[in-house]
């Protein structure tokens, strides 16, 4: 049997990655050879960094729903890395973010080789331009590469629909984030939690378990993805809220994002919004004037931190992350699923909730 250690799993997604990038690569340096400045930025954003979550959660959903490993699931599995390097490359041109984990963000990558190479028009335009193409690229790919994966059809095909739901909500989410950014009246926690859930708790945990379960076989066990979902849903909304506040306070060492990036973005988060909740008349001004403020400086930047801390916004915020670890963690001790599978999703539980980028 193939390894399936958090380290060779990894690898295993990897490889399985670099595979199908470089048939698509052959595929596109076919059409004209300057398509390989695209494949160089996929490449490069794809396998040069990310957590694999989503993978993972996925193939532990379906090994504790009895699937037997091998890799044609791994790869279908991988085919999700694809639908997150369309969301993130998307993400970054909608906040105007310039790195992503530590590097340029595709839009600035792109924006720096039309400078480099002197062509005409503006380099901005250009690097927008071609991040949402790749990132309209790598959405496409990811239904290619699930669908070749070699997975038989009729497994493939049950887990369609949630591979399906998994882009619409992701995309709701997305929308909600926006729409949060500029609906700043009706700022709330609710309403911030409702965010975190379609963008980020369904789509990094419930989805990838529940797919996975269902390619393992799993829709007569309705106990099963019954589980996952009990277990899914609050581990994806903790894991939000653990980026929110390290979007916040993280360390860029760590993050790969300048200090205090989503002050500046203006992000409603729950931190955001628990802190306007809790906040004095004087305090819910110094949010407004300076949340999201064009060229806020690292001296606005503290004074926020100091604001959401003092309101107690901070301790909230953990206090949150604490009970939906524990609400996760308990629907997975009465989980119908192998212990292995089950010691594995509680290390990911504690691994996605402290983490420190």
């Amino acid at each position: 049997m193939p390894a399936t250690s958090s380290a060779a799993l990894r690898a295993r997604i990897e490889t399985a990655l670099r595979e199908f990038l470089a048939g698509q690569r052959a595929r596109l340096t076919a059409i004209d050879a300057q398509l390989g400045d695209i494949c160089a930025a996929v490449d490069a954003f794809v396998l040069g960094g990310g957590k694999r979550l989503r993978p993972t959660f996925a193939y532990w959903g379906y090994r504790g729903a009895g699937g037997a490993d091998d890799d044609a699931a791994v790869t279908a599995f991988a085919s999700l890395e694809l639908l997150q390097a369309c969301a993130l490359m998307h993400d970054d041109v909608m906040d105007s973010s310039d790195t992503r984990r530590g590097e340029p963000a595709v839009h600035r990558r792109f924006a720096a080789l039309h400078a480099e190479r002197q062509w005409s028009g503006e380099p901005a335009g250009f690097g927008t331009a071609a991040a949402i193409l790749l990132g309209d690229l790598c959405l496409g790919w990811s239904a290619e590469m699930y669908d070749g994966s070699g997975v038989p059809a009729p497994r493939l095909e049950a887990g369609r629909e949630t591979y399906h739901l998994m882009r619409t909500e992701v995309m709701a989410g997305q929308y909600l984030d926006v729409l949060a950014q500029a609906d700043v009246a009706h700022s709330s926690r609710d309403r911030a939690e409702r965010v975190a859930r379609y963008k980020s708790a369904k789509y990094t945990v419930e989805r990838p378990l529940l797919l996975g379960g269902r390619l393992a076989g799993a829709d007569a066990d309705a106990a099963t993805l019954a589980a996952y979902s009990a277990y899914g849903l609050p581990l994806g909304e903790a894991f939000q809220l653990r980026d929110d506040v390290l979007g916040v306070f993280g360390d860029p060492a760590e993050t790969g994002k300048p200090a205090g990036d989503d002050l500046r973005e203006g992000k409603r988060t729950y931190l955001v919004a628990a802190a306007y909740e809790a906040t004095t008349p004087a305090g819910r001004a110094v949010l407004d004037a300076r949340l999201g403020a064009a060229g806020l400086d690292a001296d606005g930047v503290a004074q926020l931190r100091e604001l959401i801390v003092d309101t107690g916004a901070l301790a909230d915020t953990e206090r949150r992350i604490g009970q939906l670890t524990a609400d996760c963690l308990a629907a997975l001790a009465g989980a119908p699923i192998a212990p292995r599978p089950a010691e594995v999703l509680t290390a990911l539980a504690t691994a996605a909730t402290t983490r420190t980028s």
